[in-house]
């Protein structure tokens, strides 16, 4: 089976951009289904956690229980969007059978990454962003580093939108699609301090918690807003670029190798 050059002469923009243009499109055309309803979704989380239970909830590390749970669903929404996103725009291709053109195509195979990754991607962090000015309208927010706020959306991002690219590819239905955002991702996310801090858990949980992955996501995240993290920053940006790095190893070995690609 043939794949795609892995030694292109250059980089072809072009192509890259004709990608993600495509991608955007798609976005664009589907507003309240891409937009909307995790916007919607997430506000709820806002009512009922923030504005009805929070407000007679303890501060947790003097942090309205409100705000502090604001990162959290936040990583909540970037993590299961970043990976739907992706993991559909190319599978669709596998299911039409135009994949087969892109294969075909004198394009590398990282350039066709970047296109569907990065088109991903920047819905997540755009969705991302209007989640967060949407809670300022339920909570007070501050944003103590608003450089590594923006750092850890972008790398969390990046890194659940090519992970979400391996499923997209792994799947040969449009059911698996859903299996491990539903089934893994979500309950990783719920039990990796979106609501609590894991130092709230008894030390047997807490250290059950470190094995959760997710758990330096969220931490590294709500440092940027609050200075108040469960794990190092340096530990939660370490395992980030950990995951980004397998990711980007296993989607180079999928396209060397043609793994699913022509299923």
């Amino acid at each position: 089976m043939k794949t795609l050059d892995t030694s292109p002469p250059g980089i072809n923009w072009p192509a890259i951009a004709a990608i993600y243009r495509f991608e955007m499109a798609r976005t664009l055309r589907t507003p309240l289904q891409s937009v909307v309803s995790p916007v919607l979704s997430t506000s709820l989380y806002f009512v009922v956690f923030g504005a009805a239970i929070g407000s007679r909830m303890q501060a947790i590390d003097d942090v309205q229980y409100g705000a502090f749970i604001v990162p959290g669903l936040i990583m909540l929404t970037l993590l299961t969007q970043s990976i739907a996103n992706a993991s559909f725009a190319i599978y669709f291709p596998k299911f039409t059978g135009t994949i087969y053109e892109l294969l075909s195509a004198p394009v590398a195979w990282w350039e066709v990454v970047i296109g569907y990754v990065g088109a991903a991607a920047t819905k997540s962090i755009v969705l991302g962003l209007i989640i967060l000015l949407t809670a300022t309208f339920f909570v007070p927010l501050r944003i103590e580093h608003p450089g590594f706020m923006l750092m850890f959306l972008v790398l969390t991002a990046v890194t659940f939108s090519l992970f979400g690219f391996i499923i997209g590819i792994w799947a040969d239905g449009f059911e698996k699609l859903q299996v491990i955002p539903l089934l893994v991702v979500t309950p990783l996310a719920f039990l990796g301090g979106s609501f609590y801090s894991i130092e709230m858990l008894p030390p047997l949980w807490r250290t059950v918690a470190l094995f959760n992955p997710v758990v330096y996501l969220i931490s590294g995240f709500r440092w940027s807003f609050f200075g108040k993290a469960d794990v190092g920053v340096a530990v939660s940006l370490g395992m980030t670029l950990v995951f980004l790095a397998a990711c980007i190893a296993v989607v180079g070995w999928i396209f060397r190798t043609g793994y699913r690609l022509k299923n």
